[in-house]
C-alpha cells in the first residue's frame, strides 16, 4: 500500500512525506551561514569602518560548526577582528562573538547588534 499524500491524487510534490531523521541529517551536513539580516548588520559596520579608513578587506568562511567574518587592515596580514557565529554556544554564552587578533574574545552575546556595539566609538573627555 502506498500513501500518496493524504488525498491528493494529482501527484502534488508538496505532499511527499520525508522521514524526520533524513531531513535532520541533510540539515546537519550543511555549513553554518550568516542569514541576510545578520550579514546586512555586519556589512553596514564594515562600510562605516572602511569609510573611517580603519578596515580594508574582509573574508567570509562558512564552516561546518561556525561562520566567521574576518576583517583585515591589509589582505596579506592576519585578521584584525573576527565576527563569529557559533550556534552550539547559543544557549550557553551566546551564538555571536567578536574575537581580536590575539584570540581574545572582546564581546559575546545572543544578539548580533549588541555584540557589534563593541566597535561603536566612545566619547572621550579632552582636556585643553
Amino acid at each position: 500500500m502506498t500513501d500518496h499524500g493524504g488525498g491528493t491524487e494529482d501527484g502534488d510534490a508538496s505532499a511527499i512525506l520525508i522521514p524526520l531523521h533524513e531531513a535532520r541529517r541533510e540539515r546537519i551536513d550543511q555549513p553554518v551561514r550568516f542569514d541576510r539580516r545578520e550579514l546586512d548588520q555586519i556589512l553596514r559596520l564594515y562600510g562605516r569602518m572602511v569609510a573611517a579608513n580603519e578596515w580594508r578587506d574582509y573574508a567570509i568562511d562558512h564552516l561546518t560548526d561556525r561562520a566567521v567574518f574576518s576583517v583585515f587592515r591589509r589582505a596579506s596580514e592576519v585578521p584584525l577582528f573576527q565576527i563569529v557565529k557559533d550556534p552550539r554556544l547559543a544557549r550557553k554564552q551566546g551564538a555571536f562573538a567578536v574575537v581580536a587578533a590575539g584570540g581574545r574574545i572582546l564581546k559575546r552575546g545572543q544578539e548580533l547588534g549588541r555584540v557589534l556595539g563593541v566597535f561603536d566609538s566612545k566619547l572621550k573627555l579632552v582636556e585643553a
